[in-house]
């Protein structure tokens, strides 16, 4: 009889905490389904990793129809950089040091947004279309008048060696891609990163070789490389000037 009477004591402290429970539980049953959030499908694999592919080969398809369609030759126009006006020659120096800065500050903008938004994807994710078109519109524009300013006189004044005649094509290209691959990290799939950080490798690194290229022949241009066109002249003159001022 005593144990009794404990248990039924015990069951009704504990009655108000089992209704309590039971009704959350039917409050959960009762969410509006209209208030759920619907998870888009996941990408199917083709697009996912098959789209960055396609991606890369498109790099690779541009840069083999541009040596189908423009093939090398030694040309007869060239341009030795040491010979023009000093105005030409400090002009042009400026200005390829202030794409160059240009592309650092660009550099560290690529820093910061990643340290603000936590990856590209997220960046991208964050930001609207009409800005990712404006964003598009503008590095295109920029990236192409960089490299025209250093590409140029870079593979005019090293007109005679084939491998350098690569480093405009391949930049632009990968320039352009990396563009691109902006729109697959928004609507397809972050994997397209892979493809825009080796683009951006490709293009930064042979931008900064034309860089550094040309500011070696503009500003010091007794430093001669074996790729000079006129190496072993200047070689002579030098040596020549040099017995000159001994003799005196």
């Amino acid at each position: 009889m005593r144990n009794l009477l404990s248990l039924l004591i015990v069951l009704g402290f504990l009655a108000p905490e089992v209704a309590f429970a039971q009704d959350v539980f039917e409050l959960d049953i009762e969410i509006d389904e209209a208030e759920l959030v619907e998870l888009p499908p996941e990408k199917p694999a083709w697009m996912t990793v098959g789209g960055p592919i396609a991606l890369g080969l498109v790099l690779l398809a541009l840069l083999w129809l541009n040596k189908v369609t423009v093939p090398f030759r030694v040309s007869e126009e060239s341009l030795l950089l040491y010979h023009y006006p000093t105005g030409v020659k400090r002009g042009l120096a400026l200005a390829v040091i202030l794409y160059g800065v240009a592309f650092l500050f660009g550099s560290l903008e690529i820093v910061y947004q990643l340290h603000l938004n936590g990856s590209a994807e997220a960046y991208f994710a964050n930001m609207s279309q009409g800005k990712l078109i404006a964003f598009t519109h503008a590095h295109l524009f920029g990236f192409v008048t960089s490299f025209l300013i250093v590409g140029i006189p870079f593979s005019m004044q090293f007109n005679h060696l084939r491998y350098y005649q690569w480093f405009l094509p391949v930049g632009l290209a990968a320039a352009f891609i990396d563009v691109v691959s902006w729109w697959g990290i928004k609507y397809v799939s972050a994997n397209f990163e892979y493809i825009s950080m080796l683009c951006g490798i490709l293009f930064a690194g042979s931008y900064l070789y034309m860089l550094i290229g040309l500011l070696r022949v503009l500003l010091f241009p007794h430093v001669i490389w074996f790729s000079d066109k006129d190496a072993e002249e200047r070689r002579a003159k030098l040596e020549e000037a040099q017995r000159r001022r001994d003799a005196v």
